[in-house]
């Protein structure tokens, strides 16, 4: 075979991968077992996003003071998915992100025969996450109890939070004035979560791991297209307006959360931010491009 065929079959080859991927769907069907977040840490991308971040004087002084945590996931490559993050271990107050685990509690219960499956549960779900909705989750929560949440939190199968890599997710409080509080060990937080684990919900999700396919399938439906429209969605409409976002959001005063699974042609990653700034609003929709940048040059390296 002559070194023009061979370039042409190779082109094909190229032309065939990309456009398998490009239409590959969520939730990604997983045959076995995934790799933990923390097996999928990645240094040439951890290093890009580093240089990134610490170019930003402000941002600089924010991850030194541990006000801000980032975590990104880089999912262009199924079979090799790639990690990094900064302070992604140290857990915030992240206000009504750490809703995304009263859905999957919800999930599981639904699945397991615990909840009954209703218009109203499936109303309130969608309420609570498009709309951020705190009725809503407040009755999610009460359906649920506590208990039942931690424990989804805490299984084996999905490790969402863990104190020995620092928490992660966790619901304590009811989004109400009333109520007793389940704070989470090791910081006395009722609303928490980490970044690294937050990027973790998010991957299994996409590989079809929470819970299962079915049910990944249909949390992924009830978080896509967010009602808010500000922060990551904010410069996500103007960068990426034909990519899917499958997201969830949180602000109480200084402390401001985002997270997003941004699923498009030429964008497929997960980015989450924690923010303890008054102007942490804006922060976050500042932070978009530069991370939309750092995951497409660490690409061109591989």
């Amino acid at each position: 075979m002559n070194k023009h065929i061979k370039r042409s079959c190779f082109l094909l080859l190229l032309s065939l991968s990309f456009l398998a991927n490009a239409q590959q769907q969520l939730p990604i069907d997983c045959t076995s077992d995934i790799e933990h977040i923390a097996e999928l840490q990645d240094s040439s991308l951890q290093d890009i996003l580093n240089t990134e971040i610490n170019s930003n004087a402000q941002w600089r002084r924010l991850v030194d003071s541990k006000k801000m945590s980032i975590g990104i996931v880089d999912l262009s490559d199924a079979s090799n998915i790639r990690y990094a993050g900064i302070n992604d271990e140290n857990m915030m107050y992240a206000a009504s992100l750490p809703k995304i685990a009263i859905l999957l509690a919800a999930m599981d219960a639904i699945d397991k025969g615990e909840l009954k499956d209703t218009k109203e549960v499936r109303n309130d779900l969608r309420l609570m996450i498009s709309k951020s909705n705190n009725q809503a989750s407040t009755r999610m929560i009460d359906r649920l109890g506590y208990e039942k949440i931690e424990a989804v939190l805490r299984a084996p199968e999905t490790k969402l939070y863990d104190e020995n890599v620092g928490g992660g997710l966790w619901v304590g409080k009811r989004y109400a004035a009333s109520g007793k509080r389940h704070p989470e060990p090791l910081k006395g937080l009722s609303h928490a979560a980490t970044t690294k684990q937050v990027c973790s919900f998010y991957y299994q999700l996409a590989m079809g791991n929470l819970v299962n396919t079915k049910r990944s399938k249909e949390m992924l439906e009830i978080m896509k297209d967010p009602a808010l429209h500000h922060k990551f969605v904010n410069t996500l409409d103007r960068i990426a307006p034909t990519a899917k976002v499958y997201r969830k959001s949180g602000s109480w005063k200084n402390f401001h959360s985002d997270s997003a699974l941004v699923w498009g042609p030429n964008r497929k990653y997960i980015i989450v931010a924690l923010i303890d700034d008054s102007y942490g609003e804006q922060i976050m929709r500042n932070l978009v491009e530069p991370l939309d940048k750092v995951l497409k040059k660490s690409r061109y390296l591989l």
